[in-house]
């Protein structure tokens, strides 16, 4: 059988102008792709009309209406037939499309509803009388009298009933209510100055959704209010304040600590000059700003804004506004990545609260009816060993700091110290409890040193190289072709990271030197776990960042390991050194080195609060 091309014919095609119906319709499949978008537009359209408090209503997801109403400027009535005409706009008169400064400026939002479902506009400009005009699958009424206070109420009822196709691409009534409030939860968050409610009507029933107040105070005041009661205390408790400038453009907003990661990227809000975004450039500077301290499966949490001269990015790339191009990308990469790395560093030791209130959610109470004498509850924990540390010298102290004033019994007093209190026991060989002045610290040795070692090694690597021991024997490692192919592509930075290594007949490589902070180290394990880091990260990341991984890798090589005995004044040192140096309140991994509980928490476990 033959194969008939379709776009082949005879005939000439004849090339036609579509009719305003079909141009509505084919904008309305690009710009309102599901309902969240004509939410996201009507709610924009509010905000451009300087609205102080906007309602949205919507029902069954959204798909049989969505109402938003809101108290700005209004249309006037003899503008209304005009606000209905595509490409028709208050916010621009079309003579610079680079100096956008508004949310809309396509004047296609209202004319795209109105072409795929029954749209209603009344509005009413203050010291004139309210009017209403309505569109059904593009047919457009007469302009009519109608009672409204100050502002407009757009109604959209059945929305695609004119593309009836399209409900089917449709999710579930709840998915598509979820995706609304997504969006008009971001819509706050740009505008803390505005009081908004979402209210879901589904059924006849009336259940607010989300309703937060104008917020006062300055823009940080404001904006924490604000992530607070759409993110949760939470969020604005364990993160850390950004505000920094580069040539002209300002970064600003909330980031969380490392320790409050999520496992999914749920909780990233950007934002260019108010407008949320989804932008790759930001998401990937994002990236790199917690790659230091997030392992690849966690994702930070935060709410950033850009503010950027209107003419340096373009917001007219995309048909739903979702993503920019800025004239100067690396610019805006470096502010993020390096107000970010420097809003963590002022954060030093810090590690979220979050990470305590998961300890405390660990101990169980014992089922009812298991009490002790007197009615008083019992917390059940785990029978673990507590065995004090051992006081005889460890030859291999691998501290630079000066080791406090011996004492018969090391934990016999409390001497001077910080935040991070005084070491008191060693359980298990690696964990470090230590009394604070409110509570008591637990401390994970481990993850702590391994911070540490990386900071060292890192600030070794920016000043001159990192500091280099040579092996009386070189140490002989049999490997794969591949994997030596990879080692010796990389032997120059490995070089400057304390490591040298040269091939060594066939299939094999001789270590020659390793970074002199780590002490006696194990070379061959080390250099799988470099090979592991190098196949992983692959060769689309940078160097710096490449280099950065494979320190981190280096650094657990020289930590403390789990199952050494410490000191007293190892520990304080450790804890000291801690206090002093960023970022130590996670590992390498983004994992939490220490956890701290106050006195009422340790109190409420046995029932005395």
């Amino acid at each position: 059988m033959a194969y008939i091309d379709p776009n082949i014919s005879d005939s000439r095609p004849v090339i036609r102008q579509l009719d305003d119906d079909a141009i509505n319709r084919i904008a309305a499949g690009e710009v309102i792709e599901r309902p969240a978008a004509a939410v996201k537009e009507l709610v924009e359209n509010a905000i451009d009309a300087g609205a102080r408090k906007i309602t949205i209503e919507i029902a069954d997801g959204g798909k049989t209406l969505i109402q938003v109403t809101d108290d700005g400027c209004g249309i006037a009535a003899d503008d209304l037939r005009l606000a209905l005409s595509r490409h028709a706009t208050s916010k621009i008169d079309g003579s610079d499309l680079l100096n956008i400064q508004s949310f809309g400026f396509r004047g296609e939002a209202l004319p795209s509803l109105g072409a795929v479902g029954r749209l209603t506009v009344t509005s009413r400009v203050r010291g004139e009388d309210a009017a209403e005009i309505t569109v059904n699958a593009g047919m457009v009424s007469q302009v009519r009298p109608a009672a409204l206070g100050d502002g407009t109420r757009v109604s959209l009822r059945d929305i695609f009933h004119a593309t009836p196709a399209r409900l089917k691409f449709m999710r579930t009534d709840r998915a598509e209510a979820q995706a609304i409030t997504d969006t008009v939860k971001r819509l706050m968050m740009s505008e803390p100055a505005i009081a908004f409610t979402l209210r879901d009507v589904s059924g006849g029933k009336d259940r607010i959704v989300l309703q937060v107040q104008a917020e006062q105070g300055d823009l940080f005041s404001a904006l924490r209010g604000r992530l607070g009661r759409l993110m949760g205390t939470d969020f604005v408790e364990n993160a850390v304040p950004v505000d920094a400038e580069r040539e002209g453009i300002r970064l600003s907003g909330f980031a969380g600590l490392p320790t409050y990661s999520r496992g999914a990227a749920v909780a990233q809000f950007l934002f260019v000059n108010g407008r949320p975004v989804k932008d790759r450039l930001l998401l990937g500077a994002l990236r790199g700003a917690y790659a230091d301290f997030l392992s690849r499966d966690r994702h930070p949490a935060v709410a950033l804004f850009i503010d950027i001269d209107p003419t340096r990015v373009d917001v007219n790339v995309h048909p739903a506004k979702a993503e920019v191009r800025f004239r100067e990308p690396a610019v805006v990469r470096g502010l993020m990545i390096s107000a970010l790395r420097h809003a963590l560093a002022e954060a030093g030791h810090r590690a979220s609260t979050t990470v305590s209130n998961a300890a405390l959610g660990a101990f169980t109470a014992e089922p009812a009816g298991s009490h002790a004498p007197g009615g008083a509850r019992v917390y059940q924990m785990a029978d673990r060993r507590f065995q004090r540390s051992d006081p005889a010298p460890v030859p291999d102290a691998l501290f630079d700091a000066a080791p406090s004033a011996r004492v018969d019994d090391p934990f016999s007093a409390i001497p001077d110290h910080g935040p991070l209190g005084a070491a008191r026991a060693q359980v298990h060989e690696n964990y470090i409890v230590s009394q604070t002045a409110d509570g008591m610290i637990l401390v994970d040795a481990h993850a702590a040193h391994e911070r540490l070692v990386y900071e060292k090694l890192k600030a070794q690597m920016a000043e001159h190289g990192v500091k280099a021991q040579a092996l009386l024997i070189p140490e002989v490692i049999s490997l794969s072709d591949g994997d030596i192919a990879l080692l010796m592509e990389q032997a120059e930075p490995l070089a400057l990271a304390g490591l040298t290594i040269e091939p060594f007949g066939t299939g094999a490589i001789a270590v020659q030197t390793t970074p002199a902070l780590l002490g006696e180290v194990n070379a061959e394990a080390m250099v799988k776990d470099i090979l592991d880091e190098l196949a992983d990260g692959g060769q689309g990341t940078g160097i710096q960042t490449r280099i950065d991984a494979v320190l981190s890798r280096i650094a657990c090589h020289g930590s403390v390991r789990t199952g050494r005995r410490m000191r007293a004044d190892e520990m304080n040192a450790l804890l000291r050194e801690m206090e002093a140096t960023p970022h130590s309140g996670q590992c390498n991994h983004g994992r939490p080195t220490y956890i701290h509980l106050s006195l009422t928490d340790i109190e409420k476990l046995f029932g005395r609060s």
